[in-house]
């Protein structure tokens, strides 16, 4: 890993991504994160966003919960990102803004974004700098900070450079269904979709009950189940695929929920059908 730091804060890192399955980003109250990758391919799964991103995309993430996930499913992969973090008091004082006064908002946390050659531009010119730190001195990296806030401002089509750098610190949190019901055939572990919530697994679960009436373990393994129905009726897709579609970890968890359920396995379903 290699960093490059201002005024005691990480504001450039360079980091290898070890193959994985599912990787958490935590970010706190008053850090916001762009990220380039330079090498493989990732989902993002945030409480309501799912995308990829590449060496063609990166992702703008306000300071909330979210995941990388390994898009190349059975392949291994090693992949390589660079990060832009931000801080609304290095911007304040850099720009001498005063945040208080934008009221611009924006109705996402995580955002795709598609580089053109500017950005492109100033990924490989941070690159540069992260390779040879030596050449960061304070006033280069307050021209890379301006300078990127000036391309992400063009680039979301934000109101003025203050307005940008404001609204990547008012996350857009979503109601707690709206979570729920965006992530419920996605393989996640109830902790991983607490997570996503920002609450603990305890609250999670309380919160889960009082708006379902019923375990989250429960009611997720029976719509998941109900839509593996649905998929076996309707289609000739295999029993593998179905376990894909729906979110299950393993054939096996899928054969075991199914029959827990209906009271057959998915083939004597799909025959009996």
């Amino acid at each position: 890993m290699k960093v490059i730091e201002y005024k005691g804060r990480i504001v450039f890192k360079k980091m290898s991504m070890p193959h994985f399955q599912r990787m958490m980003r935590q970010y706190y109250e008053n850090e916001a994160c762009f990220a380039f990758v330079t090498q493989g391919e990732y989902q993002i799964r945030g409480q309501t966003e799912y995308f990829s991103i590449n060496p063609k995309q990166g992702v703008l993430g306000k300071c909330t919960n979210y995941f990388y996930e390994d898009a190349s499913y059975d392949v291994a992969q090693e992949g390589e990102v660079i990060g832009i973090y931000l801080y609304p008091e290095i911007y304040q004082s850099l720009f001498d803004f005063d945040f208080s006064r934008s009221t611009h908002t924006t109705r996402y946390n995580l955002k795709q974004v598609e580089l053109d050659k500017l950005l492109e531009y100033f990924r490989d010119s941070i690159n540069v700098l992260l390779d040879s730190p030596e050449l960061a001195d304070d006033v280069l990296i307050e021209t890379k900070l301006k300078e990127f806030v000036s391309l992400m401002t063009k680039k979301v089509s934000a109101p003025s450079e203050m307005d940008f750098i404001a609204s990547m610190f008012k996350p857009h949190f979503a109601q707690f269904e709206e979570v729920i019901q965006h992530n419920l055939y996605a393989d996640l572990t109830l902790d991983e979709l607490a997570k996503l919530c920002h609450m603990s697994l305890s609250t999670f679960k309380r919160k889960f009950n009082s708006i379902y009436s019923e375990p989250p373990k429960k009611y997720i393994t029976r719509l998941k189940v109900q839509k593996a129905v649905e998929l076996l009726k309707q289609t000739d897709m295999r029993v593998s695929d179905v376990v894909f579609q729906t979110g299950f970890e393993s054939v096996s968890s899928f054969n075991r929920a199914f029959k827990n359920v209906l009271g057959r396995t998915p083939s004597e379903y799909r025959k009996e059908g």
